[in-house]
């Protein structure tokens, strides 16, 4: 169950760069090391109706159902384009903020939640990732898979808060440099629009 292979599977998984990463890294870099918090808790909470779903059995219908999962990868597609849209247009200087109001934390979070549910290829991940993981003949699955996703959530939340301050390591440079400011601010529309594709490419 929580076996090493786990563990360090689930470490490499959530390191590698994707959405949520690159958002709050832009987050970390735009708005500081709080708001980057509050990113990371938006792209965290965005996995738990994957998670659930997984462990309640609704992703094996998802897994089945062309028409839901095109429903929600398109979904996904228009809502990360429009990030990306929204980014490139955001041609404000990255004013420091150390104290987001709760206005502006609560639509961080927000945003970052639509980010990871409307990703219809977390649901896929999930189904065929946890159960490799659940000891066999077991007598409580449930229970396993409740505490395996519970450990992959708190490692996700972890992970993504250090990547937001390092974000903001470098934050300095970056305020003071427009030509950086806007090389960054296109980069991160490019990133956005090719995740938009990658998921609009993805097949069952």
């Amino acid at each position: 169950m929580l076996s090493l292979e786990f563990l360090i599977t689930s470490f490499i998984v959530v390191l590698i760069p994707g959405t949520g990463v690159i958002y709050t890294v832009s987050t970390g870099l735009a708005q500081g090391r709080k708001a980057s918090v509050f990113a990371a808790l938006g792209c965290t909470a965005g996995i738990l109706p994957h998670l659930m779903a997984t462990v309640l059995g609704l992703a094996a219908v998802m897994h089945t159902s062309a028409l839901a999962f095109q429903a929600l990868k398109y979904a996904g597609v228009a809502y990360l384009l429009f990030v990306a849209y929204a980014t490139w247009r955001d041609k404000s200087a990255f004013a420091i903020d150390e104290n987001p109001s709760s206005k502006t934390a609560a639509g961080l979070a927000v945003k970052a939640f639509l980010l990871n549910i409307l990703n219809p290829k977390l649901t896929i991940f999930f189904l065929a990732f946890l159960p490799q993981f659940v000891q066999p003949g077991a007598t409580e699955p449930l229970f396993q898979l409740v505490l395996l996703s519970t450990v992959f959530m708190t490692m996700t939340f972890i992970v993504f808060v250090a990547y937001g301050f390092l974000a903001h390591a470098f934050r300095k440079a970056v305020i003071e440099s427009p030509r950086v400011q806007n090389w960054l601010r296109r980069t991160f529309a490019a990133t956005f629009v090719g995740l938009g594709a990658s998921l609009a490419l993805t097949e069952k």
